[in-house]
């Protein structure tokens, strides 16, 4: 089951990716090249992210993957800070915090449930 999770993280953390070119895109004129080349590699970005979504869907609950979605939040603050120079503050940290308390709450709720059927 880690391997599964592992996938469904490189998965969500690529997804994140997006996020990147997308704020890159909004830097430039609507419809200039840089603009039209960012968009297309956010386009890129979630079509790949469709298919392996699907795929992971396959392999675990949907409660479960909606659940550790929610970390392309953190990658988001991650890839402010590395790539445009966003701060970040306690709030942000305890935010982060959270969303990992509540992704092991739901990976455990579905482990126990595993056992018991």
């Amino acid at each position: 089951m880690n391997k599964r999770y592992f996938v469904l993280h490189l998965i969500l953390m690529f997804y994140s990716i997006g996020g990147i070119f997308s704020k890159k895109a909004a830097a430039f004129p609507l419809l200039s090249l840089k603009y039209l080349e960012n968009y297309m590699a956010v386009l890129a970005i979630l079509a790949v992210y469709a298919f392996f979504w699907q795929k992971i869907l396959k392999k675990l609950p949907l409660t479960v993957a909606m659940a550790n979605k929610s970390v392309t939040v953190i990658w988001g603050i991650v890839f402010g800070y590395l790539f445009f120079d966003e701060k970040i503050d306690v709030f942000n940290v305890m935010g982060a915090g959270i969303i990992i308390f509540g992704i092991c709450l739901v990976v455990r709720a579905d482990k126990e449930q595993e056992i018991c059927t």
